[in-house]
C-alpha cells in the first residue's frame, strides 16, 4: 500500500497526516515528529510511507482552518478500516454539529445499541482519524471531558474552538 503522510504546526502541537490515494487513514498529534513517524509507522507496517503530495496539502489546510475556527466543516475524504459498529459510531460522530457535543450514551443510543456505551467509548479511543471524525464532541453523561487519546487539553481547545471561546494563540 502506498502512503502518503505530512508533519506540520497546528494549535494542537505537531500534527500527523497520512493517506492512501483513496482518502485519509490516520490524523495524530503529539509534540516529537520522529514518535508521530514512528507510530504511523508501526500502524501500517507493510505501507510504503512517503513524504505527501499536493492533494495532502490541501487536506491539511483545510483542516489547519477548522483548527483555527474559520472552517466549521471538514468534509474530507477517509479510507479506514473499521468493524461495522466503530463505523456506525463514526458515522454518529460525524452528523454532531460543529460546536455541539453529545454523551457516550446518546451515541449508544442514536445507533440502536442502547447497552453499548463502553463500546461507544472504545470505537471513539480507537477512531484513527480524529477531528476529522469528531470524538472530542462525546463527553460522558455528567458533561465532564472524560478521556481523549490526544488528551484532554487538546479536547478542551477543540470545543473551545468550535465554540468560538478560545482565541488565536
Amino acid at each position: 500500500m502506498e502512503m502518503n503522510y505530512t508533519i506540520v504546526d497546528s494549535r494542537l502541537g505537531r500534527m500527523l497526516v497520512a493517506a492512501t490515494p483513496r482518502g485519509i487513514c490516520m490524523v495524530s498529534f503529539g509534540s516529537d515528529d520522529a514518535v508521530l513517524l514512528n507510530a504511523l509507522e508501526q500502524e501500517y507496517p507493510k505501507a510504503h510511507i512517503v513524504p505527501g503530495d499536493q492533494r495532502m496539502t490541501e487536506w491539511v489546510a483545510a483542516m489547519l482552518a477548522y483548527l483555527e475556527g474559520s472552517s466549521p466543516i471538514l468534509d474530507l475524504p477517509l479510507d479506514v478500516q473499521a468493524t461495522a459498529f466503530q463505523r456506525r459510531v463514526w458515522e454518529e460522530l460525524r452528523r454532531i454539529p460543529y460546536g455541539e457535543t453529545r454523551t457516550y450514551s446518546q451515541i449508544a443510543r442514536s445507533i440502536g445499541s442502547q447497552a453499548a456505551v463502553r463500546a461507544v467509548g472504545r470505537a471513539c479511543a480507537t477512531n484513527p482519524v480524529s477531528v476529522v471524525t469528531p470524538c472530542h464532541r462525546v463527553l460522558r453523561s455528567d458533561g465532564s471531558l472524560g478521556g481523549y487519546r490526544w488528551g484532554l487539553e487538546r479536547k478542551k481547545l477543540l470545543l473551545e474552538i468550535e465554540k468560538g471561546e478560545h482565541s488565536q494563540r
